[in-house]
């Protein structure tokens, strides 16, 4: 296991000299502000039917990606990692049942192992091994799905995954009806008026929550997210699919040990790369040490002035983060890291 804490006083996220092998810049796909949206369109993989977002290799593409996004966001917050990692990879970002512009399951079921399998049956339908990158909520059915398929799985990347996390957690309160509706049960109502409200206020919300510094978004990205959102707004499975995923999530934080993510994660075995936020008010910094410990492979990456969505926060350093993953990975050194207490570096560029 290798620990990176990163700490820039007054400044973003950097990279030099830390263990965790990053890319050079110069390895990146173009990342613009804002990015427009990559195309979408649906696909039926296993009785269920997603839409999926497609960014295509900049070159001759020599790896396939899949993302999976959080609770209550979509495909397009992977826009400018996805157009970071073109330089390389074919991407596809993944819709969840209801979220996005994908249509519920039939069975309307949001459980952690319904959302995990739609995705598994959206990676076999592409017919060949993958490299898979989740965060949040979609960090959890990453790792679910890398654990099932450790053949078709070729790296995990975990951005502030949802890992069980039921300390109370301060940074939350700053938005009272946020830390309400992060109750499980008593917070249902308060979920329902949240997935009312139009899409900018609801946006901002969730920014001010996710972001460590929102204001740091360029008021064209806001435009086009707000766009995008007010475009989701009009599905009427909307608030549903945002309550019965939380629920189905949170569910899994209380299962017993043998059935619990961290024995999911202890079964993963593919080269995993965790990427955490030392701002994340969702689910805390505190969790990555032992969410690193529990997967045989993993190496983990802190960031400062960092929040819960490292990869639209950071897109530019995550992307080198993965594709130094993966560099270290063919060349035989990603497990050969030695093992080290927490390692304070900087990260430039």
């Amino acid at each position: 296991m290798v620990i990176v804490t990163i700490t820039v006083p007054g400044s973003g996220p950097q990279v030099n000299g830390a263990p965790v092998p990053f890319a050079p810049t110069s390895a990146l796909g173009p990342i613009g502000d804002p990015t427009p949206h990559w195309p979408g369109h649906r696909v039926v993989v296993g009785g269920v039917e997603l839409h999926v977002r497609e960014t295509p290799a900049t070159g001759e593409p020599t790896g396939t990606v899949v993302y999976v996004h959080g609770l209550g966001g979509s495909a397009t917050n992977w826009t400018d990692l996805a157009g970071a990692l073109s330089s390389r990879w074919h991407g596809y970002a993944v819709d969840l049942p209801g979220f996005g512009h994908s249509s519920p399951r039939a069975d309307r079921d949001y459980s952690l192992r319904a959302h995990a399998a739609a995705v598994g049956a959206f990676v076999d339908s592409l017919d060949r091994p993958v490299h898979l990158v989740g965060n949040s909520l979609g960090g959890a059915v990453a790792l679910t799905v890398a654990a099932e398929r450790p053949g078709t799985i070729l790296t995990t990347t975990l951005v502030s995954p949802a890992m069980p996390d039921l300390r109370p957690a301060p940074a939350r309160l700053g938005d009272g009806k946020m830390a309400l509706a992060a109750i499980p049960l008593v917070g249902a109502r308060t979920r329902r008026e949240l997935a009312a409200e139009d899409p900018g206020t609801r946006l901002r919300r969730t920014m001010r929550l996710c972001y460590a510094d929102p204001d740091a978004v360029s008021p064209a990205a806001f435009a086009q997210a707000v766009a995008e959102a007010a475009e989701r707004a009009e599905y009427p499975w909307l608030a549903e699919a945002l309550q019965r995923s939380f629920g189905g999530l949170v569910s899994t934080w209380f299962a017993p040990r043998s059935r619990s993510l961290w024995s999911i994660a202890a079964r993963v075995t593919t080269p995993t790369l965790v990427v955490w936020g030392e701002v994340d008010r969702l689910i805390s910094v505190r969790k990555a040490r032992r969410t690193v410990a529990s997967i045989p492979r993993a190496r983990l990456l802190r960031l400062p002035g960092t929040g819960h969505v490292a990869q639209m926060e950071c897109p530019a350093v995550v992307a080198r983060a993965v594709l130094g993953m993966v560099d270290a990975v063919a060349d035989g050194t990603w497990d050969s890291v030695p093992v080290r207490p927490e390692v304070c570096g900087t990260v430039r560029g």
